[in-house]
């Protein structure tokens, strides 16, 4: 294999190392297995390569626990020391979810395995696997691998475990003759899958020799699977899909239909993507917030807004500033329509642990993210200490925690509301403090005669749809400060209009119950006003 300078760095290359070096000289025997204790500490070093024995050193086991009928437990979890022992298991796991089909519970199997720096033996495992086997065993390699992805299996480690692939697929081809197509098929697939970046095809390329085996595969997957018209649908079906997958579980496992379920919501998540970056185009085309919202409540799965967020951003980074300014806007209005800040900080959290990936494609990702951050924080889409909790998510020393310390310089700069409102030569500028300002006037203008079409106009000009609900606010303050009920056609006007919708309605009437008792200081009468207005805007449609 020629130099892997471009391809990966000298610190991968080191890890890939670790992540080998016991191969050749590992023992086949059967993996030890250790006395664990109740705080689940193994107890010493010989337990390494040794039988199960009882006798356990006092040492390990502290006074309290010594005192107690039942200090330690025995447990049959294997004390892995090398990649010898590790191969035994996977090889079992592998086996075990190609007969079950379970897709939690071989994810969980590799978890509890641990030695996370053999992960890339893994991936290279399953797949090497799943190539000698039928379509079945391929699908369900490709579906597993989706699950592990991130979650279990870190972006690294998938590119790693494919790389190995790529150096060995000589190998492989003396057992499997379309090792080299099979092969590119699984890269391909990868990819569409979002596992592996499209330039990761590029950095092979440069990489490999273009007399091996490891080439061909690459240009294969390039040329004949990802270039093709429809190629994402083709592809993805080529095994025959999870349809497919779920009518041989039906025939194999009398419990199909539990087993299936998994699989199922895998391939729910597939058309949600694909589904969600036609709606996020015609967004970015149309800049109709709205019908994007209208869009996602038809499709019904809630349980995905933070796989829409993270698709969002990331499509919005390869874009110009006026889709990424659009993108910070409509953040803004899925807060406050139908996103919780859970959804906000899982999304963020996604987009963080896979910010190395993203920065393949897009340089400045890492940058363009914190900005992404700082907005949603000045946008009071997250506070400040949601950044603290999104940071305690990721490894210490990552890429996505330097992001998270570019973004909280970004929010203590002097001037930072109004820099940040203008970071992609968008917004108005307004700081939180400015923008109510604007809004008292544009009401004091209204309610001493001002034209209602106008007033509307003003509210669309100040180009933050995510604070409408101080319109809200402050429109029926207002109404009950002057006796003036005619205050509330322009909420009315803009109801009808689009322009306020029900959930910011709710969320201004709710901003007046929880400050009643104080109003009610000045205006005595403000929780009866209050109960008028909450029965005069259920009557038309405004509250449910």
């Amino acid at each position: 294999m020629a130099s892997g300078e471009g391809f990966l760095t000298n610190e991968q290359q080191k890890k890939l190392e670790l992540a080998t070096q016991n191969l050749s000289s590992s023992p086949k025997s059967p993996p030890s297995f250790a006395v664990i204790t109740k705080d689940g500490a193994a107890c010493g070093k010989e337990n390494w390569g040794k039988g199960l024995d009882t006798e356990v050193d006092s040492s390990c086991i502290d006074d309290e626990d010594s005192r107690k009928e039942e200090s330690y437990a025995l447990y049959g979890w294997p004390v892995l020391g090398s990649l010898g022992d590790y191969e035994i298991f996977v090889v079992t796991i592998i086996e075990d979810y190609f007969s079950s089909g379970d897709v939690e519970v071989a994810a969980s199997d590799v978890m509890e395995l641990g030695l996370s720096q053999y992960h890339p033996y893994f991936v290279k495992t399953l797949v090497s696997m799943a190539m000698n086997r039928g379509d079945k065993e391929k699908e369900m390699a490709s579906v597993l691998l989706s699950r592990l992805y991130a979650v279990i299996i870190s972006p690294d480690q998938i590119r790693f475990g494919f790389i190995r692939l790529l150096e060995s697929v000589g190998d492989l081809a003396l057992d499997i003759p379309d090792a080299v197509n099979v092969l590119a098929l699984f890269i391909a697939r990868a990819i569409v899958d979002e596992i592996l970046p499209p330039i990761f095809l590029a950095r092979a390329l440069k990489t490999l020799p273009g007399s091996s085996q490891g080439f061909q595969v690459v240009v294969t997957a390039e040329k004949r699977y990802l270039s093709a018209p429809h190629h994402a649908e083709l592809v993805q079906n080529i095994w025959g899909g999870t349809e497919s997958l779920d009518d041989d579980l039906s025939l194999d496992i009398s419990s199909a239909r539990n087993v299936g379920l998994p699989i199922e919501e895998d391939e729910k998540l597939r058309r949600y993507k694909n589904d969600t970056v036609t709606i996020i185009q015609e967004y970015f085309l149309s800049d109709d917030i709205p019908e994007l919202i209208r869009s996602l409540e038809d499709l019904g799965s809630p349980e995905y807004n933070s796989v829409f967020l993270k698709k969002l951003v990331t499509l919005a980074m390869d874009r110009k500033n006026k889709e990424k300014e659009m993108t910070s806007i409509l953040l803004s209005a899925l807060h406050m329509e139908m996103f919780s800040t859970e959804d906000f900080i899982n999304g963020f959290v996604m987009l963080l642990e896979s910010i190395e990936d993203i920065s393949l494609d897009i340089l400045e990702a890492s940058h363009e993210l914190a900005l992404f951050l700082a907005r949603a924080v000045i946008d009071d889409v997250l506070a400040p200490l949601n950044l603290e909790e999104i940071s305690e998510s990721l490894p210490p020393k990552s890429t996505g925690r330097e992001t998270i310390c570019a973004a909280r310089s970004l929010i203590s700069a002097q001037h930072a509301g109004e820099r940040l409102l203008r970071s992609w030569g968008g917004g108005t500028g307004c700081t939180v403090e400015d923008a109510k300002d604007k809004i008292s006037k544009l009401l004091e203008e209204y309610e001493t005669g001002g034209v209602i079409s106008e007033a509307c106009q003003c509210i669309r000009d100040l180009g933050m749809p995510f604070f409408n609900h101080e319109v809200v606010k402050k429109t029926m303050v207002m109404a009950m400060e002057k006796k003036n009920d005619r205050m509330l056609n322009l909420l009315q006007e803009c109801f009808d209009e689009g322009i306020i919708t029900t959930n910011q309605m709710r969320k201004g009437f709710g901003r007046i119950r929880d400050c009643l008792d104080d109003l009610s200081l000045d205006i005595p009468n403000a929780e009866e006003k209050f109960n008028l207005y909450v029965a005069h805007a259920k009557v038309n449609g405004w509250l449910h």
